[in-house]
């Protein structure tokens, strides 16, 4: 019985993929839910298992290529029938003098390797096919490096990289544009298209190191791209005295960090008093599509969070129906996501779907920061680093004095199509208004 894996749906949002990788090659045994695969969509890479046992018989979509959802990817069949399978591929090689010999028999041996080692040497996935055709290679000339001597993508490009074109002696190493490559992802790498006969020259001791990029910083290279063109972006930024948020937290911080497992930071009181703005200005929670001169209004505030993981990259991940939680479930919430999000847990739909997002690089020190619009949102919040400062304050009887507070700075990047500076400026003021004046140790009881 034969098992056809198709592309799965990865999120709501997610039409296609792209295969990284197959984990497993043809002729290997596959368990059930064993990792099969690896699929990048426009969300996040992941590993796809494998929904039945058996063995790899067929891979159909090779990698770097993109397929839409439901398209076959590879066949799996059980034992006997893949016994039986490389039986017929066995008699059949002997009938037709096209197929390519064994890897011995190319090398000059008696080519009398075992039918399992013949069968997998002759069968090519669609990515070796495609390559040798393209580079005039004769697979027979091929020594194949997968199991069974099975003929890899890498002995291809190997063998076209090593090899000598007949009718061209070899020439001095001259810049050359690097070769075509089936790999999507080879950004900035230059390879030397010179004959290995040749040595390859020495870097000098000022030479850069080049590396090629990642798929995630490619992912969000090309959305930052994207957003700073579609966008008409502005930028407004309020101080805020955050003094009666410190005392709180203060009070809370050894309570809160007891029962919920860690501590109480500035950002779940920020979201609270930002859902309060969106509400009282709902065109900065729009989605705004000019070119299908649509302007949506959800209902809910769907808040994107941006997370850093670790230097190597940010994602946002969604909180969904954030405007119906609490300052605590708030805090749950956003600690969930950033946990998935730096253990590569995060699924499609949770990087998809926010109404409003909110970056928060204070944390690292910085002062005022200019974020990019997360599109389709219409704007963007930063919350800056809250220090020590001293301020001047209104005494009870009218009278001014001098006061140590707890001071920072929220930025706001918002999107001129959508709305006016006068929305802007009158948001930000709603929340640092309610920041400065709510009783939030009643939140937090």
């Amino acid at each position: 019985m034969a098992v056809t894996i198709t592309m799965p749906q990865l999120g709501e949002t997610v039409t296609e993929g792209t295969i990284l990788t197959w984990v497993k090659e043809i002729g290997e045994r596959v368990e059930e839910d064993e990792i099969l695969l690896e699929i990048s969509t426009d969300k996040v890479d992941t590993e796809i298992p494998s929904p039945a046992s058996g063995v790899l018989s067929e891979i159909l979509v090779g990698a770097g290529e993109t397929v839409a959802v439901g398209a076959a990817l590879a066949v799996l069949t059980d034992d006997d029938e893949s016994a039986g399978d490389a039986a017929t591929a066995e008699a059949t090689s002997e009938q037709t003098p096209q197929t390519p010999p064994t890897a011995e028999a190319a090398a000059g041996g008696t080519g009398a390797g075992s039918t399992g080692d013949t069968t997998r040497r002759s069968v090519l996935s669609p990515v070796v096919r495609k390559l040798a055709a393209e580079h005039g290679v004769d697979v027979a000339m091929v020594r194949g490096s997968g199991e069974g001597g099975r003929i890899t993508r890498k002995d291809i490009e190997a063998f076209i990289e090593d090899r000598t074109p007949p009718d061209r002696p070899p020439v001095e190493p001259a810049p050359a544009p690097p070769p075509k490559t089936e790999e999507p992802e080879r950004v900035g790498v230059v390879e030397p298209s010179t004959p290995a006969s040749q040595p390859e020259p020495v870097p000098s001791a000022g030479a850069a190191e080049v590396r090629e990029i990642s798929r995630l910083r490619g992912r969000i290279a090309s959305n930052m791209v994207h957003a700073k063109q579609t966008a008409a972006h502005v930028w407004t930024s309020v101080e805020v005295d955050y003094e009666r948020v410190a005392r709180v937290r203060e009070a809370h911080k050894d309570s809160f960090k007891e029962a919920e497992g860690f501590s109480l930071t500035y950002l779940p009181f920020i979201v609270r008093a930002t859902v309060d703005a969106l509400g009282a200005f709902p065109v900065v929670n729009s989605l705004f599509d000019l070119e299908a001169q649509t302007h949506t209004f959800p209902r809910s505030v769907h808040l994107g969070i941006a997370v850093d993981l670790d230097q190597h990259g940010l994602v946002v991940a969604t909180v969904r129906d954030a405007d119906a939680m609490t300052l605590k479930g708030a805090a749950r919430a956003i600690r969930a996501v950033a946990t998935k999000a730096r253990s590569n847990q995060l699924a499609p739909d949770d990087l998809a779907g926010s109404t409003f997002s909110i970056t928060n690089p204070g944390p690292f020190g910085s002062f005022m920061s200019v974020p990019i619009i997360n599109v389709p949102n219409s704007a963007i919040l930063s919350t800056e680093t809250v220090v020590k400062r001293p301020v001047v304050v209104e005494l009870p009887d009218g009278s001014d004095s001098i006061a140590v507070h707890h001071i920072g700075y929220l930025g706001l990047s918002w999107d001129h199509r959508v709305f006016d500076g006068s929305t802007a400026v009158l948001f930000l003021d709603r929340i640092r208004t309610n920041l400065e004046t709510w009783d939030w140790e009643q939140e937090l009881s």
